[in-house]
């Protein structure tokens, strides 16, 4: 029954937390589609060369027309000369491709970040001696993803195998025109051609994308779930374990409640219902001259307070209704309820009378408290 119970603890059947989700992205375990990435890239590539195919032809003719008319005396003369010419020749070809490497480039590397955001981890590049594993290779190759990305490889193939046999296929008369044609005419329909080739086969590969996507997000959240475990382990590393807060929060209650009981002495008068609530109030006559409630409590508390009251010969006066509402309505070491005033200067005006008179004063016969009031019981 035990191995049973820690058999299903340890199945991986809860959603990710999100420190979780952070922890595997630190750790390079992101969702990744190449087939997004190869998309975007040849989608970039033929729109880049649609805005600049004429450029780069004009250019490449014009490096091919200078090397193919060399002088006599370059290519018979001296190394060095023929050397740098060749090195003016590669430096201006790069020059001229240089911008549309550049776009390349920046959308090889901004791509990525599609899917699961942008994601650099050492612990990643770091060697791991699992990843040399025999079994655990075999487990990769012939498992579910391993499978996946046959099928991907396999499907692509054929399909951007089709795409570029048609393209070929309907445009072979141009491909054979190009040798009619002079030489910058050529270059430039050469690389037009290769642009609506680029475009054809990202609209293949935007279908496997389009499958491949869904599919990466989903191996991926199945890869980082969490046993029931690991969630209460997680718990207990992030909010600390529940029976020491527990134990902390009860010793920040009886701190509290001792505080506040050594502000007892210093009240004015505690109102009572008589048994379930005391709140001790003291008049702030050196603030806004508000009551003030130094200390309040139910049941054990109540009477605690009631005790302390009564040893420190503080008035106690019994008001059921005003002293459900006190406790209800108000906070402490904060002013009692505006609406509370007129009861609460009743029963202050009767203590002072009390200090003064001594026990030759009429008790209120009645503390009027507001309607709304009247519903704590």
């Amino acid at each position: 029954m035990a191995e049973g119970k820690s058999k299903d603890s340890q199945e991986k059947t809860e959603e990710p937390t999100p420190k979780k989700k952070k922890d595997a992205k630190d750790k390079g375990q992101v969702p990744r589609s190449k087939e997004l990435n190869t998309t975007i890239v040849l989608l970039v590539a033929s729109i880049s060369l649609f805005a600049m195919g004429e450029t780069i032809g004009v250019g490449v003719t014009d490096i091919m027309r200078n090397n193919l008319s060399l002088d006599r005396e370059l290519i018979f003369g001296s190394n060095k000369k023929l050397i740098a010419a060749v090195g003016a020749t590669l430096s201006d070809m790069f020059m001229l491709l240089f911008p549309y490497l550049l776009i390349l480039l920046v959308a090889v590397l901004l791509t990525p970040g599609l899917i699961g955001g942008w994601s650099f981890s050492a612990k990643a590049m770091a060697p791991k001696m699992s990843k040399l594993s025999f079994f655990k290779g075999m487990k990769r190759m012939f498992g579910v993803k391993g499978l996946m990305e046959l099928v991907k490889s396999v499907a692509k193939v054929a399909l951007i195998g089709s795409v570029a046999f048609f393209f070929i296929w309907t445009h072979f008369s141009e491909l054979m025109s190009l040798g009619t044609l002079n030489p910058g005419k050529a270059v430039v329909t050469a690389i037009t051609l290769l642009a609506w080739l680029f475009i054809f086969l990202s609209a293949a590969t935007l279908v496997i994308a389009a499958i491949d996507i869904p599919f990466q997000i989903v191996q991926h959240l199945k890869e980082i779930k969490m046993s029931k475990q690991e969630v209460k382990d997680e718990s207990k590393q992030t909010e600390g374990n529940p029976e020491v807060k527990g134990r902390i929060r009860r010793l920040q209650q009886e701190m509290s409640n001792n505080r506040m009981m050594e502000e007892i002495p210093k009240a004015d008068v505690v109102v009572t219902n008589p048994t379930h609530f005391s709140v001790a109030l003291k008049y702030d006559d050196k603030g806004s001259g508000a009551p003030v409630v130094i200390a309040l409590g139910v049941d054990l508390i109540a009477l605690r307070i009631r005790k302390i009251a009564t040893e420190n010969e503080v008035t106690i006066f019994e008001a059921p209704p005003l002293a459900r509402a006190l406790y209800y309505n108000s906070e402490l070491n904060m002013e009692i309820p505006f609406d509370l005033y007129h009861a609460v200067a009743q029963v202050l005006a009767y203590v002072y009378q009390l200090r003064t008179n001594g026990d030759d004063v009429e008790r209120p016969n009645s503390i009027e408290i507001p309607d709304e009031y009247q519903k704590y019981r």
